[in-house]
């Protein structure tokens, strides 16, 4: 249950950073679900072997090189998402930010508190 509500929330973060920043693009609900779907696969894979290598970069610049990362995997999973589109490399990178952001916040206020 948490998983799909996760998948959801990951959507709709996508869907309102589609509004707000300049060049990102999804075409309607369905594409957010299919590309929060991508991105999470990319993410799980890819991009965890691509972080996993990056890491001593990643220390060296404080963290911030995650983002470049995160950008990139944004781009990957527009290329194989019809109706989800990312133009440029500054889109990207603004774009994963603001998902970053978005998705926190949901996440706050919409997934219930796990009991221990």
């Amino acid at each position: 249950m948490r998983l799909l509500l996760h998948w959801l929330i990951s959507a709709l973060a996508l869907w309102i950073v589609a509004h707000f920043v300049p060049g990102i693009y999804v075409s309607g609900p369905k594409a957010a679900l299919v590309a929060a779907l991508v991105i999470g696969l990319i993410n799980a894979t890819l991009g965890l072997l691509i972080k996993v290598l990056t890491f001593p970069l990643t220390i060296v610049t404080l963290g911030l090189f995650w983002f470049v990362i995160n950008a990139l995997m944004l781009e990957l999973a527009a290329m194989f998402v019809r109706g989800f589109e990312v133009r440029g490399f500054f889109a990207a990178f603004v774009g994963a930010i603001c998902m970053m952001i978005v998705s926190s916040i949901l996440q706050w206020l919409l997934m219930p508190k796990r009991q221990n």
